[in-house]
């Protein structure tokens, strides 16, 4: 089928689709699901988050093994996306960082893709590369106060923002009551009040608008592009493709899950998340989890002697396919994923979605 929508660009970097795969941490879209989707024409993104924590090393040398997994895990999508845009992303939380972001341009990542904070650093740490940087952002107001600090202290905009929704998968942007109350704005909401305060830098050249968090049909792309986006994120069908990097008992809790098993909990590191409710999310609301010794002090919000479980080996174990006592983050859309299919293909299935609408939802997925 002939694309029937825009391509993204972001400066000089240009894709057959306006569709950015959202990076998932504890290696959940590592170089399989990244380059699979680079490959189909859309922006394969690699999550830096804990990204070693499956070497043997990792419980005594847990930065290190993050560093040399991150390593490989570009070189690998890049051998097998060739030219294609690889993107990463590296949380501001995260407490290396820095080193992730100076490997990652070292290793010629196309894009690195920041949140969980504000990348305040990204352009000093990036100076001289080409590397295009996106801070994901879910207020006006953050991008902002991004855009005034970059132009007034490195005299260059982001290249692009990703607005990140209310009803992402994950750790999110909003307060718990906002989230639990229904009180949070609606994503296009905030991608008019960005655009709006982004007026200023943009000198007859806008700044590139993402947008992601609860689009899920191809038909919710085109309304996306309507309101004034230059493409969407989107994470939780990419889950449910036969090359995202997940265990297949992670997939197969996407596809029972039903409306009522998706929670808000409260992390560990301080932020709201969006998770599937399995014994262990029931364990930890009955309070029954404990403060826990930490070998790894990955994210600069964490107080081990305060947090009631590690979340990135809670993270680690669903990712494994222990999804009773893992931790299973996902979007809030999840019901609505019906099997598992290719990355090809469901960039098909979102083509065909985005030309018939919502008629096209007789075939399941």
């Amino acid at each position: 089928m002939e694309k029937p929508w825009p391509s993204l660009k972001i400066g000089d970097l240009e894709v057959p689709h306006p569709i950015v795969q959202g990076g998932m941490g504890v290696r959940i879209s590592i170089h399989g699901l990244a380059s699979a989707v680079s490959l189909a024409g859309g922006i394969g993104v690699i999550a830096a988050a804990a990204i070693g924590l499956e070497e043997p090393d990792a419980f005594r040398n847990f930065s290190g093994a993050d560093e040399r997994v991150l390593r490989q895990e570009i070189r690998k999508a890049r051998e097998l996306a060739g030219d294609r845009p690889i993107g990463v992303n590296i949380m501001v939380a995260l407490t290396d960082f820095t080193k992730m972001v100076e490997i990652s341009i070292e290793e010629g990542i196309d894009i690195i893709f920041s949140g969980a904070g504000l990348p305040m650093s990204l352009p000093k740490l990036a100076r001289g590369s080409k590397v295009k940087l996106v801070p994901i952002v879910s207020s006006a107001r953050a991008a902002a106060i991004i855009t005034k600090n970059w132009v007034k202290k490195y005299g260059r905009r982001p290249d692009a923002f990703v607005i990140e929704g209310a009803l992402a998968g994950g750790h999110l942007g909003f307060s718990y009551e906002e989230l639990t109350e229904n009180r949070a704005k609606p994503l296009l909401t905030i991608l008019e009040e960005t655009r709006k305060v982004l007026e200023p830098y943009e000198e007859g050249e806008p700044i590139p608008l993402i947008v992601g968090g609860g689009i899920f049909y191809g038909w919710e792309v085109r309304q996306a592009l309507e309101a004034g986006a230059q493409g969407v994120q989107m994470a939780t069908r990419f889950v449910a493709t036969h090359e995202c990097d997940a265990a297949p008992a992670f997939k197969e809790a996407y596809l029972k899950a039903t409306e009522e098993d998706v929670v808000i909990i409260k992390s560990p590191v301080g932020m709201p998340g969006r998770a599937l409710r399995n014994p262990f999310i029931e364990a930890m609301m009955r309070g029954e989890k404990r403060p826990i010794t930490c070998p790894y002090l990955c994210l600069k919000p964490c107080v081990p002697e305060k947090s009631p479980y590690c979340i990135a080996l809670a993270l680690l174990l669903a990712k494994k396919g222990d999804v009773k006592r893992g931790l299973i983050f996902t979007g809030a859309r999840v019901a609505e994923v019906r099997e598992i299919i290719s990355v090809p293909h469901l960039f098909q299935k979102l083509m065909e979605e985005y030309v018939r609408g919502p008629e096209s939802l007789p075939t399941s997925g």
